[in-house]
């Protein structure tokens, strides 16, 4: 009887009944949307990451420590066997990084440089650019963010100072051959990328390398001889407290979001069930018991709650798919920050998330819908249909 009444009334309520529908859709469309494009940039600086960085873990030098420049000089041998063996079936490659100096339109600036296998198809670097014929030069990849600071262009040359194993500083001239763009800031900016062998020539450092990467499908995980093992998450370790230390701005924002939400909810639910506190009055006087009346109420305000979330399947669900399709352009480069974040955002919108934020609002109208009405009900029916409010 009370859900029959309820879907009666909640019809004959016509547009009132449409804005609080409206408005609980909004929040439930703003919370969902605005959640899933937090958590597709989290998704999408972890895959980035992994894709031109990290692929399956690395072996690295015992004496290498990347946040140690100092530590490069004494950073490098020849790999063990047992990595060697990897690197021939082409299920991992070597690095051989080294401190350098460029000298681009007459300034002079530090960098990283990266000896990297161009046939490597392990980690995203459009690498195999580096086997382009340059003339005698040093074939140059660099990212788009580095090109930026230097102000070079593909074809510009620039002079590469570096010290190599013997402890003497030589120069030569590099050229700028392709010039790359892979969201990540750590190999976009302060690194120049050159063939492997030619770094090793260059450094007097034949076969020698840093670290070696190694493909995701690899299921070893003990230390090669005494290069040093480092799996995803030792390697993704930076990157997760960067999220870490995100993470109450991002609970922040969700807790704001709910606010708003609750506030929306708030204002048309009570002002809904206050304006028929005469209605309330007279379904008490013919007999109804506060109790029913209550449950009438709690009722509609869950029947709101289900119908606002069919509203923002049809209607929101459409643009939900959209974005999570193509992705949501975005008109900042945060690179420039220090952030991996895609020029095109893919929104991540989990069944978690859905289930939550369902759960949530329909808890707040719930709420919202028992309390007022529960205050009304206990008025006396004649205070109720004049109208009162204790």
């Amino acid at each position: 009887m009370l859900f029959n009444l309820a879907i009666k009334n909640l019809v004959g309520a016509g547009m009132r009944t449409w804005l609080n529908v409206f408005v609980t859709a909004v929040s439930f469309f703003m919370i969902i949307f605005v959640s899933g494009m937090y958590d597709g940039m989290r998704s999408h600086a972890k895959q980035v990451t992994i894709d031109t960085e990290v692929a399956g873990g690395a072996y690295w030098h015992p004496e290498y420590d990347p946040l140690d420049a100092f530590s490069y000089e004494d950073s490098h041998g020849v790999p063990p066997v047992e990595i060697r063996e990897l690197i021939e079936n082409e299920k991992a490659f070597s690095i051989l990084v080294s401190q350098a100096s460029i000298y681009p339109n007459g300034r002079m600036m530090p960098v990283m440089m990266k000896g990297i296998e161009p046939e490597q198809s392990i980690v995203n670097i459009p690498t195999k650019s580096l086997l382009k014929e340059a003339d005698g030069l040093i074939p140059v990849l660099m990212g788009s963010g580095m090109a930026k600071y230097t102000k070079l262009k593909v074809g510009d040359s620039f002079a590469i100072r570096w010290l190599d194993a013997n402890k003497t500083y030589d120069a030569d001239e590099g050229v700028v051959i392709h010039i790359m763009e892979t969201e990540n800031f750590k190999v976009d900016v302060g690194t120049i990328w050159i063939p492997l062998e030619r770094a090793q020539t260059m450094l007097d450092m034949e076969n020698e390398a840093t670290f070696v990467t190694f493909d995701k499908n690899i299921s070893t995980v003990k230390d090669k001889g005494k290069w040093i093992y480092r799996d995803v998450n030792y390697l993704m370790r930076d990157m997760e407290a960067m999220i870490e230390a995100d993470e109450p701005g991002a609970q922040i924002m969700y807790l704001i979001l709910l606010a708003l939400a609750g506030m929306g909810i708030f204002n048309s639910q009570i002002l809904s069930i206050f304006r028929r506190r005469k209605e309330i009055g007279t379904l008490m006087a013919v007999g109804m018991t506060r109790f029913r009346v209550v449950g009438l109420f709690t009722l509609e305000g869950g029947m709101n709650a289900f119908f606002a979330l069919i509203m923002t399947l049809i209607l929101g669900g459409p643009v939900f798919i959209y974005f999570a399709l193509y992705g949501i352009p975005l008109p900042i480069d945060y690179s420039e920050m220090g952030l991996i974040v895609a020029k095109r955002l893919i929104p991540v919108y989990s069944m978690g998330l859905f289930v939550t934020t369902t759960i949530f609002i329909s808890f707040v109208v719930l709420i919202l819908s028992y309390l007022p009405s529960r205050r009304i009900a206990k008025m006396k029916p004649t205070d109720a249909l004049r109208g009162k409010v204790n």
